[in-house]
């Protein structure tokens, strides 16, 4: 597994593997999530998307940018046929060597109150909870992690 920069013939890859990880989240929220419209092109132009390639194929990706003191880590995903085997973990670990590498400490993120394996995933990866409510028509819980520089 490698983790890269997007360029732009990754966002095919990128959509297809937001919308296979995502799916199964779309009747319990009621329609599709946040992730599975986002911009992923505006994100690759602001150098904000990096990929995780599996034999040059987009096993995964995340989207993470500064906001005033901290790294917002703005969406996460591995493609279905690649779960299980880390790689959302590297590619959150990524995040965290980038946010000091920047010289920063925080991380934030949120994830959907109904996506309910994330609300232990984050705490299990040292996340803490810092607030919930609806944002953009969706319940969401907000996390921050503080990393020691």
């Amino acid at each position: 597994m490698n983790i890269r920069p997007a360029t732009p013939e990754d966002i095919p890859g990128v959509r297809a593997c937001a919308e296979a990880a995502y799916q199964i989240y779309v009747a319990a929220i009621g329609r599709k999530p946040a992730p599975m419209v986002a911009d992923f092109g505006a994100a690759q132009e602001a150098g904000d998307l990096y990929v995780a390639s599996v034999d040059h194929e987009v096993a995964g990706f995340v989207v993470f940018f500064e906001r005033d003191d901290h790294v917002h880590l703005e969406n996460v995903a591995v493609s279905p046929a690649h779960q299980g085997k880390g790689i959302g973990s590297n590619l959150i670990e990524f995040v965290e060597s980038e946010t000091l590498n920047r010289g920063l400490n925080t991380v934030e993120l949120y994830t959907n109150a109904r996506m309910t394996g994330n609300l232990t995933l984050y705490p299990a990866l040292g996340y803490e909870e810092i607030g919930r409510w609806s944002e953009d028509g969706f319940d969401r819980v907000f996390y921050r992690k503080t990393l020691e520089l």
